[in-house]
């Protein structure tokens, strides 16, 4: 769904997936189709963002970006969406004072791998997240150690649930987290970006090569 807000009746688990998904990729299907059995949830949103205030370069247009992830996705559970910027906000925690607001009764779970909880407490509003909604954490190859000694997981690490209780999350009061191991996906958006970057320019160089007829 493009415009406009998914339907979600109150009960509804729904994962919320945020990202630039530039460009989306099956690493995200991955993560999706994971999410969706081991926290026990009904659907998961990808919330395509208008950008990343943490990343020193902006993404490709929107439009581009959502049209994309919506050619990938074959899973009716997983919803591609692009409701910050029809809702106005930039900022995570806006995002979901404004969703839990508007959906009254459906058990939202904010997704993020273990990358992001490494440097989760430099987002704006951190714990105020954490008050929000419960949080899966999917971890993803080279940052389980890193997201485990963490700031953010060392002031939540009371409320963290174990392994064993994940589908459980949804229906457990936020602050509440768990982070599960899944078979790892090495995709990455960057690496994808980096290799259609190496091609155009080898293309460069072998046209700039070229004797002209």
């Amino acid at each position: 769904m493009r415009q406009g807000f998914p339907i979600a009746t109150p009960g509804l688990r729904v994962g919320l997936l945020g990202g630039s998904f530039d460009p989306a990729h099956e690493g995200h299907i991955h993560i999706s189709e994971y999410a969706l059995s081991r926290f026990g949830l009904d659907r998961v949103w990808w919330l395509v963002s208008p950008g990343n205030p943490l990343k020193p370069h902006g993404p490709a247009p929107l439009d581009q970006r959502i049209s994309f992830a919506d050619e990938l996705v074959q899973d009716p559970r997983i919803v591609v969406t692009g409701l910050e910027t029809t809702l106005g906000t930039r900022m995570t925690v806006d995002t979901l004072r404004r969703l839990t607001a508007l959906y009254p009764g459906v058990r939202f779970v904010w997704l993020m791998g273990s990358d992001n909880l490494a440097q989760f407490s430099q987002w704006d509003e951190w714990r105020a997240i954490a008050d929000l909604v419960p949080i899966g954490v999917i971890a993803r190859p080279g940052s389980r150690l890193s997201a485990k000694f963490s700031v953010a997981a060392r002031v939540l690490a009371r409320y963290r649930l174990p392994e064993s209780r994940a589908s459980a999350l949804a229906s457990t009061p936020p602050p509440a987290w768990v982070m599960i191991d899944v078979p790892l996906n090495y995709l990455s958006s960057s690496a994808i970006r980096a290799a259609r970057r190496a091609k155009t320019a080898r293309r460069r160089r072998k046209n700039a090569g070229a004797t002209p007829e």
